[in-house]
């Protein structure tokens, strides 16, 4: 069988931004044959989106005889200078990459005997890795410190400086051992959110309480540096964030903010955190309602500046996202829906399955509801409902059944519904996320197609409404009515206003507007 092209030099030379691609050629400049073929295959590979081996071969080789092993060979060449001009590049952009130069210089002049020279390297190397909490460069600058002065039988220097090399060592690990326990709770914060977004056991938010509930958390100044109070806040902030205290959300939000932007430094060099805090800032101002504060730091985190793909992809997504829910909560869907095809139109040059998700389908059907496009808000929810069943997306998925409910009957697709309540009880009792609102919901829809007369439906949505507010205070209902308006749908319906015009009225009463 024949074996399948790999695309893999491709794909790292289409992920190339504009600046490595020129570095790489001026990398390149002063090696030998700047006109071989590796050069007219990067160039061919840089100009197209498509794949195409038969085509990049035609390219390079011409009308000349091809042997397949001479192509694999030469793409493998290219990409390992790929590699290598990647990596220079990032010599001269990264700290992590200048310590490991710098140190490996050091090992150089080490072997060679210029001691002197490794000293002047060492001083510099522990200057910048104390300056960002480099630890592990920190103990390789100590280590060669003592392996020096051994090697020079320096003893007057060991005397005087011993103990505080050793002091400065147990320090580092230390400090290693504490950024290491707060990223472990963090992560099991994170991970444990994850798996339940709407947070409906209260076994769940116990399991969060006991990471949170450690000593580790009873005071900030026990994150003994800058990198571990990062990971003390980003865990409270989660936590507060799945236990629904919206002022706390806010309160450990805005820390965290205050702190990444009083060590700006870390920033130019790792900008995912900051992303990550103005995102989840963005959503606490939403809750709380502080929308002048939602655009400004949807703002902020328009103009960030990626350092990586990987910064860019997430600026992009979280921008979007937030937007998306931003137009949803005012009632301002006609601004939502251009915004949605401004991120699909520019998801393009991205990756364009990060959007592909059922967060993204949740809000495309959301919005285009908004806007009255019954059809295409459909659409999007059945790529929303056929997204794989995994664990994270089990809470769209619940909510997705109920929207379908509200979507067919705005359709008046009255045949289906009796079948549809009954798939959406089966699911939601199966996964037991069956809620008393939705209970009543479905109930309440089942009576309404009952109903001898619009009088009769309209008392029914009456009822249904004042049950959903009654309910609208649990936990797991409150987490529920975030991301879908279920009161204001009601009142749209027994106002005779669209869902868009109830949610504007709403959000212009609630704000004082």
């Amino acid at each position: 069988m024949a074996k399948t092209p790999s695309d893999k030099l491709h794909r790292l030379i289409r992920a190339l931004s504009p600046q490595e691609k020129r570095y790489f050629r001026m990398y390149i400049r002063g090696k030998p044959g700047q006109e071989t073929k590796y050069i007219r295959l990067f160039e061919a590979m840089a100009a197209t989106d498509d794949f195409d081996e038969e085509k990049f071969k035609t390219k390079i080789y011409e009308n000349q005889p091809l042997e397949s092993q001479k192509y694999s060979e030469l793409k493998a060449y290219l990409y390992e200078l790929l590699l290598k001009s990647l990596q220079s590049y990032d010599e001269q952009q990264s700290v992590e990459f200048r310590l490991n130069h710098l140190l490996q210089s050091v090992a150089v002049l080490f072997k060679r005997g210029h001691y002197d020279d490794c000293r002047e390297l060492l001083h510099k190397s522990g200057k910048i890795a104390r300056q960002y909490e480099a630890f592990a460069h920190q103990l390789e600058v100590l280590r060669w410190e003592k392996q020096l002065a051994y090697t020079q039988m320096d003893a007057d220097f060991l005397h005087k400086k011993l103990e505080q090399l050793q002091y400065e060592e147990t320090r580092t690990l230390e400090q290693l051992r504490n950024v290491s326990e707060y990223r472990k709770i963090f992560f099991s914060v994170y991970a444990t959110i994850r798996r339940e977004a709407m947070h409906r056991g209260e076994d769940r938010l116990e399991k969060l309480r006991q990471l949170i509930g450690t000593e580790a958390f009873a005071d900030p100044d026990l994150a003994t540096s800058h990198r571990a109070r990062v990971y003390y806040y980003r865990a409270l902030n989660l936590y507060h964030y799945a236990a629904l205290d919206n002022e706390q959300f806010y309160e450990t939000g805005h820390k965290l903010i205050q702190l990444l932007e009083s060590q700006s430094h870390f920033l130019r060099e790792n900008l995912a955190d900051y992303i990550a805090a103005l995102s989840n800032q963005i959503l606490s101002c939403g809750l709380l309602r502080r929308y002048d504060e939602v655009r400004g730091n949807l703002e902020k985190l328009r103009s960030l500046k990626p350092i990586t793909q990987d910064d860019r992809r997430k600026i992009h997504r979280q921008y979007y996202s937030n937007k998306f829910v931003l137009c949803i909560y005012t009632g301002e869907f006609d601004e939502g829906r251009e915004a949605m095809l401004r991120c699909q139109s520019e998801s393009t040059d991205l990756y364009a399955h990060d959007y592909e998700t059922g967060s993204f389908w949740a809000q495309y059907s959301i919005i285009s509801y908004g806007c009255g496009l019954y059809d295409e808000a459909l659409g999007y929810l059945n790529l929303w409902l056929n997204q794989p069943r995994t664990v994270g997306r089990e809470d769209l998925q619940s909510l997705a059944r109920i929207l379908l409910l509200i979507l067919h009957f705005e359709m008046g697709n009255t045949v289906l519904l009796e079948s549809l309540m009954r798939s959406a009880t089966r699911f939601l009792r199966k996964k037991n996320r069956l809620l008393e609102v939705e209970r009543r919901l479905i109930q309440g829809l089942s009576e309404i197609m009952r109903a001898p007369d619009a009088s009769g439906q309209k008392a029914i949505f009456g009822q249904i409404r004042d049950d959903v507010q009654r309910l609208a205070a649990l936990p797991g209902v409150r987490a529920m009515l975030q991301t879908f308006d279920l009161d204001a749908w009601l009142e749209s319906r027994l106002s005779s206003r669209t869902f868009a015009q109830a949610v504007r009225t709403k959000w212009l009463r609630e704000n004082g507007a």
